[in-house]
């Protein structure tokens, strides 16, 4: 696919992504935002957790759902956004697109399995045993349940590194702005170490500014490399002092008086006549 092939494409779906991108920014804000809500555990103990995660089930179970339709959307939304970088840049490493689908789609799922796994766990220890701390702990460190976290926690890694790579490199052939590129390689940092709130606003905020910016309507004029198809690095702060330079034309400089010309050798200096020296102010006489 050429450059004008790739810009027509882009101008068909644009906003079908840009929709894509909001509402992924939207859905896992939302989905973080109903895993606070609703009964809590007061007390840092076992068995207590799964009673309320018992009483939680209908809502855990919906916000797993939501969450895990933002991160397939996220996925998707990435995948697109490499697409557009690697038409511009067909040296740029095929492997980011798969680890970044990977890491989206295993979020999703890990995150459902974990919450229908807890809901299970949780049936099973209020309806059977004496609901002690040993039937909860072997509940709950055994089986899949152990399991579960750290394949999350790889899901996890795949979807950062992704982000950081993809956002990197669509920085840097100018389908991102600095500030975009930047905050995408910072929210990727946030998928693997979250600080702060639960809710992820900041990674909500980027993918929503990301769809205003597929649909084109970008505050400050949509990024040329989106209009040309071809890679439009941004320049460096030291070629925008030498644009601003040759920009100013030189206007603004006072220009220099002439300088008076040498006076030959062995020339006489002219006579200072008295109409050519200056008066003096005579003093008066009181």
């Amino acid at each position: 696919m050429n450059a004008d092939e790739r810009l027509l494409y882009e101008t068909r779906v644009r906003m079908r992504q840009a929709v894509l991108a909001g509402i992924a920014g939207v859905l896992l804000v939302v989905g973080a935002a109903l895993q606070l809500v609703g009964p809590h555990a007061k007390v840092e103990e076992l068995t207590v957790d799964l009673i309320v995660a018992h009483k939680r089930v209908p809502l855990d179970q919906i916000a797993a759902v939501v969450n895990a339709l933002g991160l397939l959307s996220l996925a998707a939304t990435l995948a697109y956004l490499f697409d557009s970088v690697r038409a511009r840049n067909p040296e740029l490493r095929a492997f980011i697109r798969p680890l970044a689908i990977s890491g989206g789609i295993g979020a999703a799922v890990i995150g459902i399995a974990y919450s229908i796994t807890i809901a299970v766990k949780a049936q099973q220890f209020i309806t059977h045993g004496s609901q002690t701390y040993v039937e909860a702990n072997h509940l709950t460190k055994s089986g899949v349940l152990a399991v579960l976290p750290f394949i999350g926690q790889l899901a996890a890694l795949l979807l950062a590194v992704g982000f950081v790579l993809v956002s990197l490199n669509a920085m840097r052939v100018g389908l991102l702005t600095r500030f975009m590129g930047y905050l995408g390689i910072f929210v990727g940092v946030l998928v693997l170490f979250p600080i702060g709130s639960p809710v992820p606003v900041v990674e909500g905020f980027w993918l929503v500014a990301l769809g205003y910016l597929f649909s084109g309507r970008w505050p400050s004029g949509v990024p040329p490399a989106w209009r040309s198809g071809r890679a439009e690095p941004w320049p460096s702060s030291q070629q925008v002092r030498e644009q601003r330079i040759r920009a100013a034309g030189g206007r603004g400089r006072a220009t220099p008086a002439p300088a008076p010309a040498a006076q030959a050798v062995g020339t006489p200096a002219p006579a200072r006549t008295r109409s050519a020296t200056p008066k003096r102010k005579r003093k008066r006489r009181r």
